[in-house]
This record gives structure tokens, C-alpha cells and sequence, in this order.
């Protein structure tokens, strides 16, 4: 607490406006101050993180590294200290011209996407929606820090610190597609020992050879062959309809492909629980008007989705 009181919080608006600008004329414009106070102003910047912060160079200032570092906390920072001062303005939809970011999956792109801009065009249409694919780790920062709004995915597989907010969105099962006319395509269910003897396609964005069905049956003391490996799933349900090969995924995805290519969905000879789908966002956003209104755009999306079962 003794180093906070030695620090003028105030400088730390300075920093953030010569980080934008990389010009100490251009950030005294901004800050409607000498160029004089501004060259001070980073002076005292430099002293209080015993750092030079901008290095003059042949094509103008660039930062250091500990600038560089410092940029994401001071802006989050900042916003912190502004929504603290000032009453939130009131979010207009049909006004905004806000963009948000939400970090997905390719599964939820395809069930949630669709619904959620037909929403958003119909209710916003200034509004626009950015979707990121979903990292490992959990992307906490970035939620902390404002540059993911929400992420949407499996509960299981993201894996969320518990101090997040979440929502669940609906469950989901595994369930198995071959194509129209596969020799075990007659049925609706598969037995182990059908499972075991085909070869599998299996759907791993980072490479891995094993999912969590691989998982269940090493448990078991079994294998499954798996013949193909493709980071993406749209290619999966098309290369199943012109083999003899099985694909295991969640059965709300299974019959998207279904409905447009020709393929049996059968059931999965395997006992994996259902999966819960949720909304994970940091608590910080939670009273914020244009982001709840965000989430109350994804919630009818999956109502949508989840009263369409069947």
C-alpha cells in the first residue's frame, strides 16, 4: 500500500494515451496539455517503473517491453476506475455500433451462430459479432481484460476457473453417423463389437490422436482404430458419406449434417455422460448493459436450438 501512495494514478492516464499514440506532441493534443507537461508526464513514468518505456528511434518512439506488458492491465484498469465514477449509459440496441467478441468452437459457430445473427440483424443491425476459435488454456486474461466478450463451449472440455460466471446453455450427447447404405446402417444402434471392428474418422483440432472416447475404452482395456484425423468439422461429415468409415460426435451436430448429406446417425454403443454447453464470462462485465445484452442474445439463440429438439 506504501508504493501505491508514492504513485500518482494520474500518470497512468498519461501512459495510456502515449502507448495510442507513440508521440509525446500527439498525446498532449489528446490530453489538451504542453508538450512540455506531457514530456514530464513520461518522465515521472519512467522513474516510477525504473523503465524508459518509449525509445527514440530513427522511425519515431517505440515502447519497451515493460511497456508493452503494462498496456493490457493499465487499460483494464482505467475502465474499472471509469464505470466506477460514472453511472452506465444505458445500452440502445437498435443505436449500437459496438462490436463483440466471443471465442467458440466450430460447433457452437454452427448452432449458435445462424440464430444469433438472425437475432442480432433483426434486432441491431449495427451491432457486429466477431467469433474466435477457442484456445487451451482457458482464455481468463482475456476476458479480465476485455478482449473476449463471452465463450461458448463444452463445460468438460473448457474447463472454466470457478470464479467465472457461467450459464448453462443446453446438454448435448455423442452419438455415431456413417453413411446411407453403410452395411450397419440399417439399424438405429450399434454393439461394441460393431463399433470396434470399423475404422474411425476422428475430428482433433490440435492433432491429438485420442479423444474422450478413446479415453473410455482405454479405461476398458480397448482400442478403436483410428484411420483419418482432420482438424475441422466441415469436411468430416463429407468424407463419412463417400466411405465406409464412422464419425463419433454430439448428436445436435450429427443431425445438421444429416438434414444436408447422406448420412445414418446411429446410437453410440458407449456410456459417455451428456455434455453441458455453457456461456463463461468474467464478473467484471456482469452489470454492464451492452453485455447483458449480449447474453440475453445468445440465451435466445440456444432456447431456439434446445426447443427444436426431436
Amino acid at each position: 500500500m506504501s508504493e501505491l501512495r508514492n504513485f500518482d494514478l494520474n500518470l497512468l492516464v498519461s501512459f495510456d494515451v502515449l502507448m495510442e499514440e507513440l508521440n509525446v506532441s500527439r498525446a498532449a493534443e489528446r490530453m489538451f496539455i504542453t508538450q512540455s507537461a506531457m514530456s514530464h508526464a513520461l518522465q515521472r513514468l519512467r522513474q516510477q517503473f525504473d523503465d524508459p518505456l518509449l525509445v527514440r528511434t530513427p522511425s519515431g518512439m517505440r515502447p519497451t517491453e515493460r511497456a508493452l506488458s503494462l498496456v493490457g492491465p493499465v487499460k483494464a484498469l482505467l475502465r474499472d476506475a471509469k464505470s466506477l465514477i460514472h453511472t452506465p449509459e444505458q445500452f440502445v440496441a437498435s443505436e449500437s455500433r459496438q462490436r463483440f467478441t466471443i471465442a467458440a468452437t466450430d460447433y457452437m459457430d454452427l448452432l449458435v451462430a445462424p440464430l444469433l445473427m438472425e437475432r442480432v440483424d433483426s434486432t441491431a443491425s449495427g451491432v457486429d459479432i466477431h467469433i474466435k476459435r477457442t484456445e487451451q488454456p482457458f482464455p481468463e486474461r482475456d476476458l479480465e481484460y476485455g478482449e473476449l466478450d463471452v465463450v461458448l463451449g463444452f463445460e468438460a472440455v473448457l474447463k472454466p476457473p470457478s470464479h467465472l460466471a457461467r450459464e448453462n446453455l443446453f446438454d448435448d450427447r455423442m452419438v455415431s453417423v456413417v453413411r446411407r447404405g453403410h452395411p450397419k446402417s440399417g439399424g438405429t444402434e450399434l454393439t461394441l463389437d460393431d463399433y470396434l471392428a470399423m475404422k474411425h474418422l476422428l475430428i482433433s483440432r490440435t492433432g491429438t490422436r485420442f479423444g474422450v472416447i478413446d479415453d473410455w475404452l482405454a479405461e476398458r482395456g480397448l482400442s478403436r482404430r483410428v484411420a483419418l484425423i482432420v482438424p475441422h468439422f466441415l469436411s468430416a461429415p463429407l468424407i463419412v458419406a463417400q466411405t465406409d468409415m464412422e464419425l463419433s460426435l454430439p448428436e445436435r451436430i450429427a443431425n445438421v449434417f444429416a438434414a444436408s448429406t447422406p448420412l445414418s446417425v446411429l446410437t453410440l454403443p458407449i456410456g459417455l455422460p451428456r455434455y453441458d454447453l455453457v456461456m463463461v464470462w468474467h464478473p467484471l462485465r456482469e452489470r454492464d448493459p451492452a453485455h447483458r445484452w449480449l447474453r440475453e442474445q445468445i440465451l435466445w439463440a440456444c432456447r431456439q436450438i434446445e426447443s427444436a429438439k426431436g
